[in-house]
C-alpha cells in the first residue's frame, strides 16, 4: 500500500446530479484564487455547461488517447500529471475503471493514490453507492448494477469529505429538465434507480457515512489532547466465512456494522467445505480481496468444528461482536454432520457475553428488478 503524502478531498454525494464536480471545481477556483497552482487531471462534464463553463480557465493535463474496440476514448495520464507536479490536482470519478491499455492501472482510484504519494494534493468526487461496503446493498435496494467500486480504506483515508446535498425532490427535477442525464435515459431514471425512495435511502448513507467519518476525527483529536481518559469503548467485531454463496455480501454487511460502531473487523476463514475438502482456491481469493476492501484482516483456520474454533478465536481476540451467514440448506449444520452449528455458536459467545449476529443470506441469482447500472457521474 502506498502511504499518500499529498492531502486528499473527496466530495461525496447521494447521486449522480447532485453537484460534486461543480463544487470540485470551485474549490480549485477558490485555491487558484489564492496562488495555488491548480490543474486538471481529469473532469467529465457530461454535456452540462455549467460544469463546462466552470472548467473552463484551468490547465488540462493533457490525457491519452487509447482505441479500445473501434472507439477512440481518452484517460487520465497519471504520468503527465505527475511531471507537471502542480499544488493540486482536481480528478474527476475516483470510482472510474480505466479503459484497458491506457495505463499502468485499473482503476483510477488507484492513478489518484500514484499521485497523492508524489506530494501532490488532490480533490475528487464519489457517489455513496461506489464503497464496496455499501455496493451490494444498494444493488439490493435499488435493482442497478454498481460496477464500480472504491474500497472503502481509499474513500477513509482522506483527509478531508464532504457531503454535497441536495433533496430528492431537486434531483428529480434536475433530472426532468435534462440537468444529469440525456433526454433518452430519464424516463427510465426516474422510474428506476432515480425513484423517490431510493434517493431518500441513498442520502441517509451519505449522510451516516460523513457522520461516521466527523465522529471519528473528534475522537482522533480527544485522544491527542486527552490520552488519560477513556472516551470510548472499542468493539471488535469479527466475521466468519466458510466460501458459502453470499458470503461476500455477509462480509460487506459486517464491515458495514464494524463501521456505525467504530469498531475493528476481523475475517475468519473456515477454509473446509461441508463435505471435508478444501474451500475452493478461486472462492477463497475473491472472499480475501473483498475483506482488503472494507478494511478487514484475514486469518484462517483448518478446524472442522466451527464452534469451537469460532469461539477459541473470539476469546483470544477480545472479539465483542460475531457476524455469521444463516446456511442455506443446512450449510453449517452439515459441517459436522452433527446439529445446528448457528446454535451452538449462539450458546458458547452467549457464555462469554459475546454478541451474535445471524445475517440473511442473499441469493446472488436472484432477480434484480432491472438491469440499470448505478452511475458514477455527477
Amino acid at each position: 500500500m502506498v502511504e499518500a503524502a499529498g492531502h486528499f478531498r473527496i466530495y461525496l454525494g447521494a447521486a449522480a446530479g447532485v453537484g460534486k464536480t461543480y463544487a470540485m471545481l470551485s474549490e480549485g477556483h477558490r485555491r487558484r484564487d489564492r496562488g495555488a497552482d491548480v490543474v486538471i487531471g481529469f473532469v467529465e462534464s457530461h454535456g452540462r455547461r455549467v460544469t463546462e463553463t466552470l472548467a473552463e480557465g484551468f490547465e488540462v493535463v493533457r490525457r491519452t488517447a487509447v482505441d479500445y474496440r473501434g472507439c477512440a476514448l481518452e484517460e487520465m495520464d497519471t504520468g503527465a500529471v505527475i511531471r507537471r507536479r502542480p499544488k493540486v490536482a482536481l480528478i474527476d470519478e475516483l470510482a472510474h475503471t480505466n479503459v484497458p491499455g491506457s495505463g499502468q492501472h485499473e482503476k483510477r482510484w488507484q492513478d489518484v493514490l500514484e499521485i497523492l504519494a508524489a506530494g501532490i494534493d488532490v480533490i475528487t468526487t464519489v457517489n455513496i453507492q461506489h464503497l464496496a461496503s455499501i455496493a451490494d446493498d444498494v444493488e439490493h435496494m435499488t435493482g442497478a448494477s454498481v460496477r464500480e467500486r472504491v474500497p472503502d480504506w481509499v474513500v477513509r483515508r482522506a483527509n478531508q469529505i464532504e457531503l454535497v446535498d441536495s433533496s430528492p425532490e431537486q434531483l428529480r427535477r434536475r433530472m426532468m429538465h435534462g440537468n444529469i442525464y440525456p433526454p433518452d435515459r430519464v424516463p427510465q431514471a426516474l422510474t428506476h434507480f432515480f425513484r423517490t425512495d431510493n434517493l431518500i435511502a441513498l442520502r441517509e448513507l451519505a449522510l451516516r457515512f460523513v457522520a461516521d467519518e466527523t465522529e471519528e476525527e473528534l475522537l482522533d483529536h480527544l485522544r491527542r489532547h486527552h490520552a488519560g481518559q477513556i472516551w470510548e469503548t472499542a468493539e471488535r467485531i469479527m466475521v466468519a466465512v466458510t466460501g458459502a454463496a453470499g458470503d461476500d455480501a455477509v462480509m460487506r454487511r459486517a464491515a458495514r456494522l464494524a463501521a456505525r460502531v467504530r469498531g475493528e473487523l476481523d475475517v475468519l476463514h473456515l477454509n473446509a467445505n461441508a463435505d471435508g475438502t478444501l474451500s475452493h482456491h478461486d472462492t477463497t481469493a475473491h472472499l480475501r480481496e473483498v475483506a482488503a476492501d472494507v478494511g478487514a484482516r484475514w486469518h484462517e483456520s483448518d478446524d472442522d468444528d466451527p464452534p469451537r474454533v469460532i469461539a477459541r478465536f473470539a476469546q483470544q481476540h477480545q472479539i465483542t461482536q460475531i457476524v455469521i451467514g444463516a446456511g442455506r440448506g443446512g450449510h453449517w449444520r452439515r459441517f459436522t454432520g452433527g446439529g445446528s452449528n448457528v446454535a451452538r455458536i449462539i450458546e458458547a459467545a452467549g457464555h462469554v457475553g459475546i454478541d451474535v449476529h445471524v445475517l440473511a443470506r442473499r441469493d446472488p441469482d436472484a432477480p434484480s428488478g432491472g438491469d440499470v447500472e448505478a452511475d458514477a457521474s455527477g
